[in-house]
């Protein structure tokens, strides 16, 4: 028989009557990276939970290691090897690289000396960060470092203890290319080393090139689990969505053809740190795709075309006239919205109610004299739950108990209320499940059918490939070459043009 390290089977779980999990059986082999996939309340984090403590199941037996246990706590799971590397970091921003690894372990001088062993500390950092080949300042703080960077922290903090069984809950989110891939290097050598590793992810193509196994969850039911090598993009996608959901990653013949208009001209844009000059025209009704490695200009432009950094003399034409964005009010004015990378810190207000991040840029047509006018923000809210599928109890709930997909529907619904001419989209379906990817990109067809026009930057080449018509690509803040979408035959192509 297989040894297992984690072993669960007919795990039931509910809530206030609604069965979230029914009878799932769980196998993570000694030592093996097992991916686990599905679109938005398939129950992967419900299950997840249950294994970290989190949660108690209602029925179900775990075994860790072939032994049966009882997990009814964090501390519980703890002391069975467990750790779970959030997607949302749980570093101190004020705290330093070093003391944010040792916190809630840290190393005493003796046993009744409570004094830190700060030298101790420091060489123990040291060491695992050499050895997992994390290049950066212990002694920075968290606040000053880069999101990819500090992502690389949080999972030497969860190896700085020992730790038999893994949890990622989607690492690469906020990676560059590069440092996802030291991410799998050091996942490889965790895995020769005993480690087994459950990876949660909504990028497929990562999925396909990490994992060993793949468990596939859908309505609260484990549909599949197989050999990664004998799974392919198409085939997961099916059994996590339906037979048509594949459809929605092709690119599908327009129905409105792209105005001979513009919509858009840019000359001569740069902003700071930036020695090039940005030039290029969106049509009425394009979407634009910009693509290029991290830190290559896309995302400044967008940032500089929506007021949020500095212009140096750029001639910005939107819908024939003459541009002076200096700051996002004046874009909005206009009709320029962005919808951003980051968006829990730059999107929506997480302790605020879905009403209420929808009304926030449409406070103009919410009011009534000096009043909010409830019911028309209600009534709005509503509209948009209705028109882009957003799953939702209610108006009033906190945007943080949302999923990731629909936070980041709610994002697009507030801008679409604003009636944009042209939306901004940076990486706009990073972090959300498949199935919220579908609906995103059928939003921005739709979108564009309507003569709205579309920038859209994304990392994800598939989606780039499904959804726009044009693209530029980015080198070093400046444009080095464009392509139409019927000259780029596959991801390859367009791969080639961006690393040459």
């Amino acid at each position: 028989m297989t040894e297992y390290s984690v072993l669960m089977t007919n795990i039931c779980k509910s809530f206030g009557g609604i069965s979230v999990l029914k009878n799932v059986d769980f196998g993570l082999k000694k030592g093996e990276i097992h991916a686990l996939v599905g679109g938005n309340g398939a129950g992967k984090s419900t299950l997840m939970k249950i294994m970290t403590g989190v949660y108690s199941c209602d029925s179900g037996e775990i075994r860790i290691n072939g032994e049966v246990k009882t997990i009814h706590n964090t501390e519980d799971s703890k002391n069975c090897g467990i750790r779970m590397i959030f997607q949302e970091l749980s570093l101190i921003p004020t705290m330093t690289v070093e003391e944010n690894i040792f916190l809630n372990h840290e190393i005493k001088k003796g046993k009744k000396d409570f004094r830190l062993n700060k030298a101790e500390m420091k060489r123990r950092v040291e060491e695992l960060l050499k050895d997992l080949e994390i290049d950066v300042d212990i002694h920075k703080k968290i606040q000053d470092l880069d999101v990819g960077v500090c992502q690389l922290v949080e999972i030497a903090k969860a190896l700085s203890v020992d730790a038999e069984i893994l949890i990622m809950d989607e690492p690469t989110a906020s990676l560059t290319d590069e440092e996802t891939k030291l991410l799998f290097k050091i996942m490889k050598r965790l895995q020769d080393k005993g480690v087994s590793i459950v990876y949660i992810s909504h990028r497929m193509k990562e999925i396909l090139e990490i994992s060993d196994s793949v468990s596939i969850l859908r309505n609260g039911q484990i549909v599949k689990t197989e050999q990664t090598s004998r799974l392919d993009l198409e085939t997961i996608i099916r059994y996590m969505m339906g037979e048509n959901a594949v459809n929605e990653f092709v690119y599908m013949q327009r129905k409105v053809p792209v105005s001979s208009e513009t919509m858009l001209s840019v000359e001569n844009l740069t902003w700071k740190g930036n020695e090039n000059k940005i030039s290029f025209e969106l049509k009425k009704g394009e979407v634009l795709g910009l693509v290029g490695l991290m830190g290559s200009g896309r995302t400044e432009t967008l940032e500089t075309l929506f007021g949020l950094r500095k212009q140096y003399g750029a001639k910005i034409v939107l819908d024939g006239e003459e541009l002076q964005v200096k700051n996002p009010s004046y874009a909005i004015s206009k009709g320029i919205t962005l919808i951003p990378e980051d968006r829990r810190r730059l999107g929506i207000i997480l302790m605020h109610s879905l009403m209420e991040n929808i009304a926030l840029p449409n406070l103009k047509v919410l009011t009534r004299g000096i009043k909010l006018n409830r019911k028309k923000c209600r009534e709005t809210a509503e509209g948009c739950i209705k028109q882009f599928n957003i799953v939702a109890d209610g108006t009033g709930i906190p945007v943080k108990n949302l999923s990731g997909g629909n936070q980041q529907k709610v994002v697009i619904a507030k801008w679409f209320e604003t009636n944009p001419k042209i939306i901004l989209m940076d990486e706009p379906t990073a972090g959300v499940d498949i199935g919220a990817k579908g609906e995103i990109v059928k939003i921005i067809r739709k979108f564009s059918e309507q003569n709205g026009s579309v920038i859209f930057v994304s990392s994800e080449l598939s989606e780039v490939m499904a959804v726009c018509d044009r693209v530029l690509i980015y080198k070093k803040g400046k444009i080095i070459d464009e392509m139409r979408h019927e000259d780029i035959e596959s991801e390859e192509v367009l791969q080639n043009a961006i690393q040459r």
